[in-house]
């Protein structure tokens, strides 16, 4: 029986549907089967980042009322056999979606993955909503390391609260050790002491990331850090113990910090046999 992970965020633009496409890709790199549900009607991006836009027949909201099964709506990933993708649709709007029948495919799905993601519509409204309302048994909470971001999540977690959800648990994306170090921005650790919830992950700035995202490519794919970060949490979900890292814990001598100002931009080195 599988484990379903709601990937929700307060605002947009945190990287929500970026990490939940490549956590669910390194997840398979152990054997596992993964199936991504894009629950974000009306705006769906997974097929575009997993590079299937062009084979989509049909999608959730035609599984959901009957006009196909699911596994007529499910698409393998190409590049990785193991990673499925159910889209969302593209010309609906959330108030298609019945919640009821969200947790009825969900559960008929549960035997044939080891991890279902959904990845859930940015804020607080009804496309959050329904997806809360269908059950799932863990809640994954996307954020960025600045007030706006923050606050936006505190607000998602009083609503998942109020919905008796699981209590979320917190992944800090886009983080700058130099800008931690210049005390302009705080660690995820400090993140996770605001929020009050769990830190199951850290992934720092990388321009790898954004490189990967106009290749319709997965960063995962990839030698970069933002990588090593997703890497080291899909090791924690499988239930390895390994601690978060602390970017911008230490200040570099005046040397490495003369060649990181001189620096050009890091080439982008695939991974052999991915």
């Amino acid at each position: 029986m599988s484990k379903c992970y709601a990937v929700a965020s307060g605002k947009g633009g945190v990287g929500k549907s970026v990490i939940t496409a490549n956590l669910a890709s390194a997840l398979t790199g152990s054997g596992s089967r993964v199936l991504i549900i894009d629950a974000d009607i009306g705006l769906r991006s997974q097929d575009v980042m997993l590079g299937l836009e062009n084979r989509i027949v049909y999608d959730l909201i035609d599984v959901s009322t009957g006009e196909c099964r699911p596994d007529q709506a499910i698409l393998p990933c190409e590049t990785n056999p193991l990673l499925h993708l159910l889209p969302a649709a593209q010309f609906d709007r959330a108030k298609a979606l019945d919640p009821k029948k969200l947790a009825r495919i969900i559960h008929s799905l549960r035997s044939s993955y080891d991890y279902i993601f959904i990845d859930c519509p940015a804020g607080i409204e009804r496309g959050l909503r329904n997806v809360l309302n269908a059950g799932v048994d863990e809640i994954l909470l996307i954020v960025s390391p600045d007030d706006v971001s923050l606050r936006s999540a505190e607000r998602t977690v009083q609503v998942i609260d109020a919905k008796k959800g699981p209590r979320p648990l917190l992944i800090v994306n886009r983080l700058d050790g130099e800008l931690i170090r210049n005390g302009e921005m705080i660690t995820a650790q400090t993140a996770s002491q605001v929020l009050d919830l769990g830190l199951l992950g850290a992934i720092p700035e990388d321009p790898v990331v954004y490189r990967s995202v106009l290749r319709h490519d997965l960063f995962v794919h990839y030698d970069c850090e933002a990588r090593n970060a997703v890497m080291r949490i899909s090791s924690r979900i499988q239930g390895h113990n390994l601690p978060v890292a602390v970017y911008g814990e230490r200040k570099h001598s005046f040397f490495r910090r003369r060649m990181k100002e001189n620096r050009r931009l890091k080439e982008v080195t695939p991974i052999d046999n991915y």
